[in-house]
């Protein structure tokens, strides 16, 4: 922080199928933040998993996600100026993150799915030795993992649908007997899903034995972890937690999906489906919602951020844990920014906050005593 400003790295991209989304939200972080107390590098994680460094941006970026796409050995990867003259987007070059951690003092991640939000990533900034915004690694990872994730809910005696959890190759040598298993314990309709992938991808509603079967087999492409769970006739109600060991909660939202489900095409292209902010529900709902998000928030030993995802079966007043999303989406118009925006956090104020935990969470870190002392 030689300048004043904070040092801000941005790791964005990812491998993994969401890639454009991470780009919508690196964009927009980058174009929120006060240029006048950071000093934002983009780090960009290509499809292939490579990674390329740009120089630090001076200014606020362009409004086209493609500059965004660094490629290594681009002198420039686009001629847009400022007023000033400014270069905007920066030169580029092929980097690792342990290079990279001289010229940072904090990174933001904003890598969604697999290889980002699964404690992957965490893993190699908490090997550099590198504050970051968010969960650690062991929330991460078990945050993405419905199936560890629900396990870990139920030894905390947390409410959540039933469930059965299924390995790929069980799948592919006991197709019958898996589902004699789910039908009889589960019933139809019921949902599928890939443990270990996010934003919906891969899930599907199945309504009878044909339909099981094309669910599993397509949850079997993305993981070899998979997880089908019972369907209850429910709202899907949405909190944001922010903090770190006393997080807050924001208001509680409602997502309207207009499809059977609120899968991938309508979470990310609209397809009718309406955001409620705050939900039009009882006190006593936002009430319980809020004390079940925060005990989730810790049971995963979370920092940072998390949405939690909730069912809320209406005509007899229950409530049900879904999943707690550790790298929720992160555009001003997705659901977590828009829940604190309603709660009086601009987006701004937000990632302000989100930096300040994850220096705080570092530096609570370097307390920790490394080498074993000797017991006198």
């Amino acid at each position: 922080m030689g300048n004043g400003k904070i040092r801000l790295g941005i790791i964005y991209g990812g491998k993994s199928s969401e890639h454009e989304v991470s780009l919508r939200t690196a964009l927009s972080v980058m174009k929120a933040v006060d240029a006048n107390r950071y000093e934002v590098t983009p780090i960009y994680v290509q499809l292939d998993g490579s990674w390329v460094k740009g120089d630090a941006i001076a200014g606020q970026l362009p409004e086209r996600i493609d500059a965004l796409r660094l490629s290594p050995g681009n002198k420039e990867i686009t001629a847009d100026n400022d007023s000033t003259g400014q270069q905007l987007v920066p030169s580029s070059k092929p980097a690792s993150l342990f290079s990279i951690g001289q010229q940072v003092d904090v990174i933001f991640p904003v890598v969604h799915g697999p290889n980002g939000e699964d404690g992957t990533i965490q893993g190699l900034l908490e090997l550099a030795n590198l504050p970051y915004v968010g969960t650690g690694v062991m929330a991460s990872a078990v945050g993405m993992d419905k199936w560890m994730m629900k396990t870990v809910f139920a030894q905390a005696g947390l409410p959540q649908v039933k469930y059965v959890g299924l390995l790929r190759s069980q799948w592919e040598k006991q197709r019958e007997e898996s589902m004699d298993k789910i039908e009889q314990e589960l019933g139809y309709p019921c949902f599928v899903k890939p443990a270990n992938m996010g934003s919906s991808v891969g899930i599907n509603k199945a309504k009878n034995r044909e339909e099981l079967a094309h669910a599993l087999d397509i949850a079997a492409k993305y993981d070899r972890r998979l997880i089908v769970e019972e369907f209850v006739n429910a709202r899907e109600l949405e909190i944001g937690v922010l903090g770190n060991e006393e997080p807050i909660t924001s208001v509680v939202g409602e997502i309207i999906a207009a499809k059977e489900f609120y899968d991938y095409e309508a979470k990310y292209k609209g397809a009718g489906t309406e955001l409620a902010i705050p939900a039009n529900i009882p006190e006593h709902v936002s009430t319980q919602i809020a004390e079940i998000a925060k005990k989730a928030f810790q049971v995963l030993d979370g920092s940072g951020l998390s949405r939690v995802d909730f069912f809320w079966d209406e005509q007899n007043d229950k409530l049900y844990i879904n999943e707690v999303n550790t790298m929720p989406g992160f555009t001003p118009f997705s659901m977590y920014p828009m829940l604190f925006q309603a709660s009086g956090i601009s987006y701004s104020e937000l990632i302000d906050r989100l930096v300040q935990l994850g220096l705080e969470r570092h530096a609570d870190k370097q307390r920790n005593i490394v080498e074993a002392e000797e017991l006198e």
